[in-house]
């Protein structure tokens, strides 16, 4: 090889690395950059419930490669807590599960959207025969609630209202199935709960509610992902957010339909949910300034009453989207 053919060679190279480079930015762009699957935690309940029976969101993704697992859990705690362990890259929740998530060591939560307040959503139950008549009478009794759901939150503001804390009651931290069974039994005077079960206990306990949360909560839900996943795969999530807001579109131009088919996946009757569809709101949107407020107060009061163990900034949370 002679000496002018290393210049020649060199140039070679040259055009080889930037020919590989360009290939591998187009693979990429073409699909490397999507997961080979994702997984959404959902309850027996709202729009994710809706979504995975249509199978709209596995037909979106069928060309990008992607599979989509569902993991149902009973309420937001637990299901944080498999997000928080990596387990799940996508959750829906009410309000307070995220400030508990949130707080722990390490925790990996972003907020990517919420659905408007609902706040008739919620109500403090008790037998239909009781001889509790208001809030105010819960003092000395026992109550029964999801510790760390929105309930819980919902509780602890409804007894706050009526001059009372957590200190006043006896509070028996029951997953919703259990907690309808200790109502029913007498085992616990009161029930502080969200729809579904709400409904379902005014229809099938014939309880009588003592307030709801009309002037006491917001009682957002809130779609949540990690950090990691969300910086990785902005595109695959604005996908999933497009898909939520198509199905929530159609539960309020179609609750009674909407019932029908949660029915067939839940085992309620289709009467009991559509009663908790018609008070939902409906129009999953990102975080506004305002919506990150109201989650910074349930923050700060869950840490004032010490249930809370840090001091945590919401915001810090909130996924700014490029869509936004």
């Amino acid at each position: 090889m002679t000496k002018k053919s290393f210049p020649t060679l060199n140039r070679l190279l040259q055009m080889t690395v930037i020919l590989v480079a360009f290939m591998n930015d187009n693979a990429f762009a073409d699909g490397e950059a999507w997961p080979k699957e994702i997984t959404l935690g959902y309850q027996k309940y709202g729009p994710l419930i809706i979504l995975k029976s249509t199978g709209e969101l596995e037909k979106r993704l069928q060309d990008k490669g992607v599979s989509v697992k569902w993991a149902e859990f009973q309420f937001g705690p637990p299901m944080l807590e498999a997000l928080n362990a990596n387990k799940l890259d996508f959750a829906v929740t009410g309000e307070t599960p995220p400030v508990f998530a949130q707080a722990a060591k390490g925790s990996p939560l972003v907020y990517v959207a919420n659905e408007p307040a609902s706040p008739q959503g919620e109500g403090l139950v008790v037998k239909a025969d009781s001889e509790i008549k208001s809030v105010v009478d819960l003092k000395g009794k026992k109550i029964a609630t999801a510790k760390g759901s929105n309930a819980h939150y919902f509780l602890i503001q409804a007894l706050a209202k009526a001059g009372l804390t957590l200190n006043d009651i006896e509070v028996a931290y029951l997953a919703p199935a259990d907690a309808r069974a200790a109502l029913e039994r007498g085992d616990v005077a009161a029930w502080s709960i969200w729809d579904y079960f709400y409904a379902a206990a005014e229809v099938q306990l014939a309880t009588r509610t003592l307030t709801d949360g009309t002037g006491i909560v917001n009682n957002h839900a809130f779609y949540t992902s990690r950090r990691e996943f969300v910086e990785k795969y902005p595109e695959l999530i604005e996908i999933v957010l497009e898909a939520v807001r198509k199905t929530d579109a159609w539960v309020k131009n179609n609750p009674a339909e909407a019932a029908e088919k949660l029915a067939v996946h839940v085992g309620v009757d289709a009467n009991i949910l559509e009663k908790a569809l018609r008070r939902s709101s409906y129009g999953s949107a990102h975080l506004t300034a305002e919506v990150v407020a109201a989650q910074q107060k349930i923050a700060d009061t869950l840490l004032d009453i010490k249930l809370l163990p840090k001091v945590i900034e919401v915001e810090d949370a909130v996924w700014q989207s490029k869509d936004k």
